[in-house]
């Protein structure tokens, strides 16, 4: 199979080209010469573009798509949001409907249904949140449903989206480096002693996940994957972090605090379009705050996914 990959020199797109180039053809997306020769070194053939260019022609012959690109900063405009996870996702679609291309694949993500609630033991019923006052939320929540209105099997085009929830492990860019950063300042603090529950996906089962949505799954559907049981956050982020050699400490805040520092904060950075963040963005603080557990049985029941490895092997994994 030909694939055509976005994100590949990110963690969840690098991890899928890795696992999937020994059994496939993986073209994939790179906007530099430093892309190029990691996704070359990967094992995919790069083709230069962006998602504000990418057209037909790039996809030629593809018979997958595999969408892991995404605005995921911690801070940035609302333009910019917009500009990659809806109007980038748009494109693609076009572009790969007009290349013929098969079946696409969207990495989701639960967060497109937050907007500042508690989300407990929640499956796809649950509805997506467009309207979040969190950019990255909102604007996932528009790609997915721009991703799962193209799905047109009639006329050979199948969509579908696997959404992971705190995505961990081996080449983690986002969680560990940040939540690390914090701590060897001084910055890291719990948030309601890291009482919350939550869900997690390590990378090697979203990768299996991907890998069964090229070929499985019910077009037009969404499926949430995740490790098994959900856990304390706490007990979760601890022994990660303590893998990296990082050690979080005992400082907590209660999570209404941190929630009206960060609901009092934003809105004055944004009105000075500070290029740095504040000390917590609203996303965080709601999020580090709220459970957040998954009940993945539809991708049992239609993909056939079984997580490959569990958290305790990831994490002692990590830590060997």
């Amino acid at each position: 199979m030909k694939i055509f990959l976005t994100g590949g020199s990110g963690f969840v797109g690098g991890a899928a080209i890795k696992s999937l180039a020994p059994r496939h053809s993986i073209v994939a997306l790179s906007r530099s010469e430093k892309s190029d020769a990691v996704l070359k070194a990967l094992g995919a053939a790069p083709v230069r573009g962006d998602l504000e260019t990418v057209t037909s022609e790039m996809l030629a012959g593809a018979d997958a798509v595999l969408h892991s690109a995404a605005f995921v900063e911690e801070w940035g405009p609302w333009p910019a949001f917009e500009a990659v996870n809806v109007t980038g996702t748009e494109r693609l679609l076009a572009a790969a409907k007009k290349a013929g291309v098969k079946r696409f694949v969207h990495v989701g993500t639960e967060a497109a249904l937050f907007y500042g609630q508690h989300m407990r033991d929640i499956d796809e019923t649950y509805p997506l949140a467009p309207q979040s006052p969190f950019p990255y939320s909102a604007t996932k929540a528009r790609a997915e449903m721009r991703v799962r209105a193209a799905n047109d099997p009639a006329n050979g085009f199948e969509t579908i989206v696997i959404r992971p929830r705190l995505v961990w492990g081996e080449g983690d860019m986002t969680l560990l480096p940040a939540i690390a950063a914090m701590a060897n300042s001084g910055k890291f603090a719990w948030v309601n002693q890291g009482r919350a529950m939550t869900s997690s996906t390590h990378i090697d089962n979203l990768v299996h996940a991907l890998d069964l949505a090229l070929t499985e799954g019910r077009p037009g559907e969404a499926y949430f994957v995740v490790d098994g049981p959900a856990v304390k956050f706490r007990d979760f982020l601890t022994p990660y972090m303590k893998a990296a050699g990082v050690e979080l400490g005992e400082k907590s805040l209660p999570g209404w605090l941190v929630r009206l520092v960060a609901d009092a904060a934003e809105p004055l950075f944004r009105l000075t379009k500070s290029a740095s963040p504040p000390p917590v963005t609203r996303f965080a603080a709601h999020m580090m705050s709220r459970d957040c557990t998954i009940n993945d049985a539809k991708a049992h029941a239609e993909l056939g996914f079984r997580p490959v490895i569990t958290v305790a092997e990831g994490l002692a994994r990590l830590a060997g």
